[in-house]
C-alpha cells in the first residue's frame, strides 16, 4: 500500500508539470503582441488570426481524443502533445514574418488540446474535484509564468524572440522529464485496474442519463447544449481577457508594454490562486455553488473595468476577473461524468473541449476585428458581455438539474 500511495503521488506530481507546460504557451501571444506586430511588420489585429489557427488545432486533436485515448494512451499522448508545443515555440522564436507565426500555430494548437482533453478526462474519473482545481491551478502557474518571462526579455533585452526561446527549452525539459517516467502510467493504470471493484452501484439519474445518450444522441440530453454555451463563452472571455489586455493597457490606458505584460501576468495569478484556494473550498463546498459564486466574481470585476476610473483599477479588475473564472472551468469538467455518465464521459469531455475552443478560435479574432475597425476601448464592454453570456448559459444548467432532482429524475 505504502509503495502504491508513492507511486500515485509521484504520478499526480507528474501531471501538474504537464499542465504547467500546458499553461506556458497559452498567455505568451498576447503578453508580447505590443511588440511583435511592428517587428513582423503586420497589424494590432493580426493576432486574432494567430490566436484562431491556434484555437482550430485545439478543436481538431480535442474531437479526436477519444478515440486517441484508446489507441494510445493518455501518458503518449501527452508526451508527443508536449514536444509538439515545444517545437512550436521554438519556430515562433525563429519566425520571419506573419505568415509563420500562423504556420506554427498548427502544431502549437494540435499538441495543446490533446493533453487537455486527455488529462481533463483521466482527473476527472479518477480523482477527487478538488485535484481538479489544482490540476487548472498548475495550469495558472504555467500561464502566469509565460508573461513574467516575455515581461523580462522584453525590458531587459528588447527581444520578445529569446522570451519565447526561454520558454521553449523549458517546455523541452518537461517532455524530458515525461519521456523518462512514461512507463509509470502503465504501472499505475494497472494498479487502479486491480483495485476497481467489479460492480459499480450507478446512482438512477446517471443509468437515466447513459440511456438517453444511447437512444436519443449526446446533443438531446438535458443540459448539454447550454454547458457547451458556457464552455465557449468561458474559453472566449478568458482567450480575449488574456490575448487583447496588453494591447488595451497600452492603447487606451497609455500603459508600457512591460508593464502591461506584468499586469496581464497578475491576471493569470488571479486564476492560480483562485484554483488554489478552491481546492481546498471544494472539500466542504459543492461545485455548483463555486461556479456561480465566481461568475459573479467576474462580473463584478468586468463591471470595474468598463467604469471610467484610473489605470490603477484596471489592475484590480483583471484581477478579480482571474480569481472569479479560478473555479468555473476545472467544476465544470469535473462535474461531467456525475452529470451525463462515466461510460460516455471521455467522449463528452471532447466535445466540451472542441466547443470551449471554438469560444477561442471565435470571439478573440471577432473583437480584434471590431477593434481595428473602430477602437480598443471597447474591450471592456465585450468581455463583460461574454462574462454575462456565460453566467446566463451555467444558470440554465442549474435550472434543468435542480428540476431533475425535484422531479426524482
Amino acid at each position: 500500500m505504502g509503495e502504491g500511495v508513492r507511486l500515485a503521488t509521484w504520478f499526480l506530481i507528474i501531471i501538474y508539470l504537464a499542465f504547467i507546460s500546458l499553461g506556458l504557451p497559452d498567455s505568451l501571444l498576447g503578453s508580447a503582441w505590443p511588440v511583435i506586430w511592428p517587428d513582423i511588420g503586420s497589424s494590432v489585429g493580426s493576432a486574432g488570426i494567430v490566436s484562431m489557427v491556434i484555437a482550430g488545432g485545439t478543436i481538431v486533436s480535442s474531437l479526436a481524443s477519444g478515440s486517441m485515448i484508446k489507441r494510445l494512451g493518455t501518458g503518449r499522448i501527452t508526451l508527443f502533445s508536449c514536444f509538439l508545443t515545444a517545437g512550436a515555440l521554438l519556430g515562433f522564436s525563429l519566425a520571419p514574418s506573419m505568415a509563420w507565426l500562423v504556420v506554427l500555430a498548427i502544431p502549437l494548437g494540435l499538441g495543446a488540446g490533446a493533453v487537455d482533453a486527455a488529462l481533463n478526462h483521466y482527473v476527472a474519473e479518477n480523482y477527487k474535484a478538488h485535484h481538479m482545481n489544482w490540476l487548472h491551478c498548475f495550469w495558472g502557474v504555467g500561464a502566469t509564468m509565460g508573461p513574467m518571462i516575455m515581461s523580462s526579455y522584453i525590458a531587459d533585452h528588447n527581444s520578445w524572440r529569446s522570451g519565447y526561446t526561454a520558454v521553449s527549452i523549458i517546455q523541452f525539459s518537461l517532455v524530458i522529464i515525461l519521456l523518462i517516467t512514461l512507463p509509470l502510467w502503465k504501472r499505475v493504470a494497472a494498479m487502479r485496474e486491480n483495485d476497481r471493484p467489479q460492480t459499480e452501484n450507478v446512482v438512477d439519474i446517471e443509468k437515466r442519463q447513459q440511456e438517453q445518450i444511447v437512444k436519443a444522441g449526446i446533443f438531446r440530453i438535458r443540459g448539454v447544449k447550454p454547458t457547451l454555451t458556457a464552455f465557449l463563452f468561458y474559453c472566449g472571455v478568458e482567450t480575449t481577457v488574456g490575448l487583447w489586455g496588453a494591447s488595451y493597457l497600452v492603447g487606451a490606458k497609455h500603459i508600457s508594454a512591460d508593464t502591461a505584460a506584468i499586469w496581464i501576468s497578475l491576471y493569470y495569478g488571479g486564476i492560480t490562486l483562485g484554483r488554489l484556494i478552491t481546492g481546498f473550498i471544494t472539500l466542504k463546498v459543492g461545485n455548483r455553488l463555486l461556479i456561480r459564486y465566481g461568475q459573479l466574481i467576474t462580473i463584478l470585476g468586468g463591471i470595474i473595468l468598463v467604469l471610467p476610473l484610473s489605470a490603477s483599477f484596471s489592475l484590480t479588475g483583471f484581477m478579480l476577473i482571474g480569481l472569479g473564472l479560478a473555479p468555473i472551468y476545472p467544476g465544470l469538467l469535473h462535474e461531467t461524468p456525475s452529470r451525463f455518465g462515466k461510460e460516455h464521459s471521455a467522449k463528452l469531455m471532447g466535445y466540451q473541449m472542441a466547443v470551449a475552443y471554438t469560444g477561442t478560435t471565435l470571439l478573440p479574432p471577432m473583437f480584434g476585428l471590431v477593434a481595428s475597425q473602430t477602437s480598443i476601448g471597447l474591450f471592456p464592454s465585450v468581455v463583460l458581455a461574454f462574462l454575462i453570456f456565460m453566467w446566463l448559459s451555467a444558470e440554465k444548467v442549474n435550472r434543468i438539474l435542480s428540476k431533475q432532482a425535484n422531479q426524482g429524475t
